[in-house]
C-alpha cells in the first residue's frame, strides 16, 4: 500500500529540518571548540606526513622494510621534530627583529605618502585619515604576528595529540575487526580506509615539500635583496602556499608592501615583487604539477567558499586550514561509493581525486 504523498513530503521536510538542526549544532560545536578542534586538526596532519616519511624510510634499498612499524615512526617523528625545533628557533629571532623595527618602519610612512602626493598631485594623509580614522600599521602587522605565534602556543598538545595516535594505531586494526561482524565487510572497510590514508598522506606531504621548496628559495631571495625578517616572510609563504592561487599572491604581496615600508623607495618592492611573483610562477606552473598531477582536484569557487565558511568559524586559523581540510574531504567522498557524486560536485573539472596516478 502506497503512502499518501501529504505524508511523503512532510516525511522529507521532517528529514531536511533534521539535517539543517544537525549542520547548525556541528557548526556551533565547532566555533566553541576550536581551541580544542584546531590542536587536533593540527596533530591529525602530522600524523600523516610522519606515516608518509616513514613509508619512505622502509623503501630505502639498504633498509627495505627491515625497520620495525614503531622504529620507522620514532624516527619519521624525530626528524620532523628536529625540523620544527630549528625553523621555529629561527622564525622566533626573526619575529622579535621584527618587533623591535616596527616603529622605525613608521617613519618611512611618512615619506612615502609625500612621494605619493608630489607624484599624483593629492593629498594622500587627509584621504587617509578621513577613510581609515583608526589606521595603525603597528597594530595591523602585530596582529598578523600574534596569529601566526598562537599556533606555536599549541605546540606541546599537537606534539602529545600526534604521540598519543601513534600508540593507537597498532589498536585500530583489532577495534575495526571487533566492530565489523561480516570479514568480506570488513576488508572492504580496511582497503577504503587503507587508501584514504596513503591518498591524505601524500598529499599532505607532496604539498609540504611544494611549499618548503617555494619558502626556501624565496628565503634565498629576500636575504639577497636585504629585505628584514627573511625567515618570518618564508614561514608566511609556507603556510599561505597551502591556499591555492589566493595565499600566492598574498604571500608575494606582503613582502614587497614590507619592502616598501623598509626602504621608502619603489626599486626594492619591485624588485620583490619581481623575483618573489617569478618564484611562486616557476613552482606552482611548473614544478608543482610534476610533483602531484592533478592532486588540487577542487573547484576554485569551493576554494572561496571554504574560505569565507572556515575563516568564519575559526578565524586565520581555520583560512589556513580551509583548503587541506575541503581537499581531504574530497578525498574521503572519492573513496566511498555512496559519496563519489559529492566528490565530483566539488572537484575541478567532475573527475575523481586520485593521486596513485599522478606519482609517476
Amino acid at each position: 500500500m502506497k503512502q499518501p504523498q501529504s505524508t511523503t513530503h512532510t516525511s522529507r521536510i521532517t528529514k531536511v529540518a533534521s539535517l539543517l538542526v544537525i549542520l547548525a549544532l556541528v557548526i556551533i560545536g565547532l566555533i566553541y571548540a576550536q581551541q580544542q578542534l584546531v590542536p587536533i586538526v593540527l596533530a591529525l596532519f602530522l600524523w600523516f606526513i610522519i606515516k608518509t616519511i616513514a613509508r619512505l624510510l622502509n623503501q630505502i634499498p639498504l633498509i627495505e622494510n627491515k625497520m620495525s612499524t614503531w622504529l620507522s615512526n620514532t624516527l619519521a617523528f624525530c626528524i620532523i621534530i628536529l625540523f620544527c625545533f630549528l625553523t621555529g628557533r629561527m622564525l622566533y629571532n626573526n619575529i622579535q627583529e621584527l618587533s623591535e623595527s616596527l616603529p622605525l618602519y613608521e617613519k618611512n610612512v611618512n615619506y612615502i605618502i609625500e612621494k605619493i602626493n608630489i607624484t599624483f598631485a593629492i593629498d594622500l594623509k587627509i584621504i587617509a585619515q578621513s577613510t581609515f580614522k583608526d589606521f595603525n600599521f603597528t597594530t595591523i602587522v602585530m596582529s598578523v604576528i600574534n596569529a601566526l605565534t598562537n599556533i606555536f602556543g599549541d605546540t606541546l598538545m599537537i606534539i602529545l595529540y600526534t604521540l598519543f595516535m601513534l600508540s593507537e594505531e597498532a589498536l585500530f586494526t583489532p577495534k575495526l575487526e571487533a566492530m565489523v561482524a561480516k570479514k568480506e565487510n570488513y576488508n572492504r572497510i580496511k582497503n577504503i580506509l587503507g587508501e584514504i590514508n596513503y591518498s591524505i598522506g601524500s598529499y599532505i606531504t607532496l604539498k609540504s615539500l611544494v611549499s618548503l621548496l617555494t619558502a626556501f628559495v624565496s628565503f634565498v631571495a629576500l636575504s639577497c635583496i636585504g629585505v628584514d625578517a627573511p625567515v618570518f616572510w618564508a614561514f608566511l609563504m609556507f603556510i599561505l602556499n597551502f591556499i591555492p592561487n589566493i595565499g600566492s599572491l598574498i604571500a608575494t604581496g606582503f613582502p614587497a608592501i614590507f619592502a616598501l615600508l623598509q626602504f621608502g623607495d619603489y626599486s626594492h618592492p619591485l624588485l620583490v615583487l619581481g623575483v618573489v611573483g617569478a618564484i611562486q610562477l616557476v613552482v606552482g606552473n611548473l614544478i608543482e604539477p610534476r610533483v602531484m598531477g592533478n592532486s588540487l582536484n577542487i573547484s576554485p569557487l569551493v576554494v572561496i567558499i571554504a574560505l569565507s565558511v572556515w575563516g568564519a568559524i575559526w578565524g586565520i586559523n581555520g583560512m589556513i586550514l580551509s583548503v587541506p581540510i575541503t581537499v581531504i574531504a574530497i578525498i574521503i567522498f572519492s573513496k566511498i561509493p555512496s559519496t563519489q557524486s559529492i566528490a565530483i560536485l566539488l572537484s575541478e573539472k567532475g573527475k575523481l581525486y586520485n593521486i596513485e596516478n599522478t606519482e609517476s
